[in-house]
């Protein structure tokens, strides 16, 4: 699929092939979103750029995340969405960026909310997106915002979480799970912001950037950074909640070992007096007595009764 957005007067409009057009020059954004081969070779050659690859697209090198040529700006970063495919969590999704002048190309596959919310705000206010740049710097806008809902559905998410724990004092194996999975989708979300704050620190470096878009660059690395700082504390909070977890489970187990041994320790009297009455020899001073039987029962139960009073007496019980 194409989308070509062109200026015409203080309009910006769409038409979805580059053969409507009279003039590219007034070309400030092509979006291709999983395009045919077709699409892709009539951009490439009416332009003169190339796409790269998605092996390309994928490298992690700062070198491949983004560079610079006498004529274009290439740029790779990842967005995230919420997975609706799975019960829970989200999916990075790469685009390329390829900026030739005041023309911006995007290359990506999956269908972003983050576009739509820039497309929207060029319909609503063409003027304010007059070139490519402003909308390449326009949607890394978009994106931050995206992550910064994200961080914010993580965090309270987490408050949830933490006042279940609290409150519930529950150590149910879901509980632990949430919080890796919390875990997980706070650190892939750590990985997206430092993608787009290396990618955002390279466009504050280049001479391209000027005037507002500049401002502008400079507000969003701000946010980014403040983003980061969010994604550290929520990290923090995951962590002491991951303690807080294990320190339940070791306070239930101790319980258990201590119901077991406040048990053993009440029938070892019994155990011993049985045993000294078990005894087979003949010369057994009670061994014919009428009442040896209840004798060693009472015996028995007394001593039970004595070690749990000490128990009591002692606030080990």
């Amino acid at each position: 699929m194409m989308r070509v957005y062109f200026r015409k007067q203080n309009k910006v409009l769409k038409v979805p092939k580059l053969s409507e057009l009279g003039n590219l020059e007034d070309v400030i954004w092509i979006d291709l979103q999983n395009p045919s081969l077709d699409e892709l070779r009539d951009v490439e050659e009416h332009f003169e750029i190339r796409f790269q690859s998605k092996q390309e697209q994928a490298e992690i090198e700062s070198s491949s995340r983004y560079f610079e040529t006498d004529e274009e700006i290439i740029a790779n970063t990842n967005f995230l969405q919420i997975d609706n495919s799975q019960q829970a969590g989200f999916v990075s999704n790469g685009v390329s960026f390829i900026l030739q002048n005041e023309t911006l190309f995007t290359y990506r596959e999956a269908d972003l909310s983050n576009f739509a919310e820039c497309v929207r705000k060029i319909k609503a206010s063409g003027r304010a997106f007059g070139s490519g740049k402003k909308i390449l710097v326009s949607l890394f806008e978009t994106g931050i915002d995206t992550d910064a809902d994200i961080i914010e559905g993580i965090s309270r998410n987490i408050v949830a979480l933490g006042r279940e724990l609290s409150f519930s004092g529950s150590t149910d194996e879901k509980l632990i799970l949430q919080i890796n999975r919390l875990l997980d989708d706070t650190m892939m979300l750590r990985q997206n912001i430092i993608d787009k704050q290396r990618v955002v620190t390279a466009m504050l470096r280049s001479r391209d950037f000027e005037g507002s878009e500049l401002e502008r660059l400079r507000i969003l690395i701000k946010d980014v950074n403040s983003l980061l700082d969010h994604t550290t504390f929520n990290f923090e909070r995951l962590e002491y909640l991951q303690d807080t977890f294990l320190g339940l489970i070791n306070i239930e187990q101790n319980k258990i070992i201590k119901i077991f041994t406040v048990a053993s320790v009440i029938f070892m009297p019994p155990t011993l007096i049985a045993s000294i009455y078990g005894m087979n020899f003949q010369a057994f001073p009670e061994l014919h007595w009428k009442y040896g039987y209840p004798f060693a029962i009472l015996l028995m139960l007394l001593s039970s009764f004595t070690t749990l009073y000490l128990f009591r007496k002692k606030k080990w019980l």
